[in-house]
This record gives C-alpha cells, sequence and structure tokens, in this order.
C-alpha cells in the first residue's frame, strides 16, 4: 500500500455537487474532477452517476500508469457504514441503498462508504486543522449544522449511523423552527442559512450569513443583534459538545467559518463563559476546506484495505 503509483477513488457526494479524487496513501491528491449530482434526477440516477463516476476515475488512473486500489464514497444523510448503507438523504433522496457493494462490485475493488461530515472530521483530524490532536470535534456549519467525534483517527458513527448531529441540540426553546420538525435546534439559529433568514425577515432585505458579519464588523445595530445571537447560541451549542466529549480541538469547517476573526474572537470568549470545570478545547478553522470530504473518503477507503489486509 506503499507504492507512488497505487491510488483510492475517492468521492464526496454532496445535493448539488460532487467532489472527486485520486488520491495516494500518503494523502496527497494526483488528480480531481467535479462533477453534477443531478439529485432532481431521482435517487437512482444519482447512484448511476455516481457508479459511473468511480468507474471513470479509475480507468483515468489506469491510464495514468496508476494502480487504483479502493474506492472511497461520502455522503450526506443517515449512513450505516458498518453496513455501507445510505440510509436516509433528504438531499440526494437515498433510502437504503447499498453503495459499497454496489461500488465494490462495478469497479472489482475494495470499497467503504462514509458520511460525508463524518469523513472530513476525519481528514482534518488526521490531515488537517486537528492533526496530532487525538480528541477532534469537528463542525461543518453551513447550511445545516453537523459535527463529528474523532478519537485517536477513528471518527463515531452511533448505534444508528446518526452520531455527530449536534446541529440538533436545543439551544432556545420556543426558538425559529428547524428543518426537522421541532423549535429551537442550534442549526436553525446559528447556520449561515439561519443568519441570513433571520436578518432578511427582520429588514425585509435578502442577505448571506457573509454579509451580515461584514455589517456587524461595520457596527450597523441590525446585523450585530443577530450575528451576536448566533453567536451566543452556538458558544450554547458547543460547550454541550465539550461537556460530551472533552476534546482537546474543535475544528469549525463550512462556510460560516470563512467569516474569520468576526467569528472566532467573539466565540472563543462566550465558550470560556460557559465552561466551568471542563478545559477550554483550542478552537481552530479547517485547514482542507471543501476538499475535506474527498480526502476522508480516501480515508475510509485505505482504512478497508488495512482492516482486510490483517
Amino acid at each position: 500500500m506503499s507504492g507512488g503509483d497505487e491510488v483510492v477513488v475517492a468521492l464526496d457526494v454532496g445535493g448539488t455537487g460532487m467532489k472527486c479524487a485520486l488520491v495516494r496513501p500518503d494523502g496527497t491528491t494526483v488528480h480531481t474532477e467535479r462533477h453534477d449530482t443531478g439529485a432532481q434526477r431521482g435517487p437512482e440516477a444519482v447512484v448511476g452517476t455516481i457508479l459511473d463516476v468511480a468507474e471513470g476515475l479509475a480507468g483515468k488512473a489506469r491510464a495514468d500508469g496508476r494502480a487504483p486500489v479502493a474506492c472511497g464514497i461520502a455522503v450526506p444523510g443517515v449512513v450505516d457504514e458498518a453496513r455501507g448503507v445510505a440510509v436516509w438523504s433528504a438531499n440526494v433522496g437515498f433510502r437504503d441503498v447499498p453503495l459499497r457493494e454496489l461500488a465494490g462490485t462495478r469497479l472489482g475493488l475494495p470499497a467503504a462508504l462514509g458520511h460525508d461530515v463524518r469523513a472530513g472530521g476525519l481528514a482534518e483530524a488526521r490531515l488537517g486543522a486537528g492533526r496530532d490532536a487525538g480528541h477532534v470535534l469537528f463542525v461543518a456549519i453551513g447550511t445545516g449544522i453537523a459535527a463529528a467525534h474523532v478519537v485517536d483517527g477513528s471518527a463515531a458513527t452511533g448505534a444508528h449511523g446518526a452520531a455527530g448531529e449536534i446541529g440538533h441540540i436545543l439551544v432556545r426553546p420556543g426558538g425559529p423552527r428547524c428543518g426537522c420538525g421541532r423549535t429551537g435546534c442550534l442549526e436553525a439559529v446559528s447556520s449561515a442559512s439561519a443568519i441570513g433568514r433571520r436578518y432578511a425577515e427582520l429588514s425585509g432585505a435578502p442577505t448571506t450569513a457573509a454579509q451580515v458579519a461584514e455589517r456587524a464588523a461595520a457596527g450597523e445595530p441590525l446585523a450585530v443583534e443577530v450575528w451576536q445571537d448566533a453567536v451566543e447560541a452556538l458558544a450554547d451549542g458547543l460547550a454541550t459538545g465539550q461537556a460530551l466529549y472533552d476534546v482537546s480541538t474543535v475544528v469549525l469547517g463550512g462556510g460560516l467559518a470563512q467569516a474569520g476573526a468576526r467569528l472566532f474572537d467573539p466565540l472563543r470568549a462566550a465558550l470560556r463563559e460557559r465552561l466551568t470545570f471542563h478545559r477550554e478545547p483550542r478552537l481552530v478553522a479547517a485547514d482542507l476546506g471543501d476538499e475535506a470530504g474527498c480526502l476522508g473518503a480516501a480515508l475510509l477507503a485505505l482504512d478497508t484495505l488495512v482492516k482486510e489486509s490483517r
């Protein structure tokens, strides 16, 4: 598994696009591609596209004189990694799709299936901002909020494939309604989409979370209020996460983390205020950007090879 011309096929499947790569065992990427998911065509068509793209990547590797040795796929939703089944996904429409088996059969290679955020957390913990930390909580904040708890390079999946749903911690009872149906979830207050939506509701002007952050930094009162409310709720969620997981490092990724110091400075202060006997974790921005999920899929594939060699 150490040859320089050995690669794994890696796909990170999102609701709108797929980030795909050929990755060496040392984590270096030798080829990347992007494809439309086309979720509007239905789950069967999406599965077909995933398999076609994976097969094309394996063919590309061989054409370039490389040997594809495994395939890793990361998808959103509820994922049963032990069985290799995409149980459910609102974004893509999956329901009990045996993607690992389908990919392994199509490519004739060992295959692995994982959750997109857990895969991203795995990559950040091993290769990115959380490397060498041991205990990492990766929190992706974008349209929604989800997390991955990584201990010694392994991400917890939970009994039903749904571990890490920190976005559905109740932080504001009676607050905004969440997409899950309950009110007051962290995701309904502090996600990028929630911040933009809240500002728009109060101002009547459509906007984005990035614009709210900029306006708050400039001192606009409404933006300051919306941004502060979101940061305070996020600090509540992270304090709960720290009480549960006691990690040494919290890595924030996703679109909201691009706000930089506008987010991290007040968030660190708010989190510190909420901790009593728990140790304050190091709070850092993700290193790998939108490549994290794809690299994590590659790591899952490599882990499969290690398990099969034992």
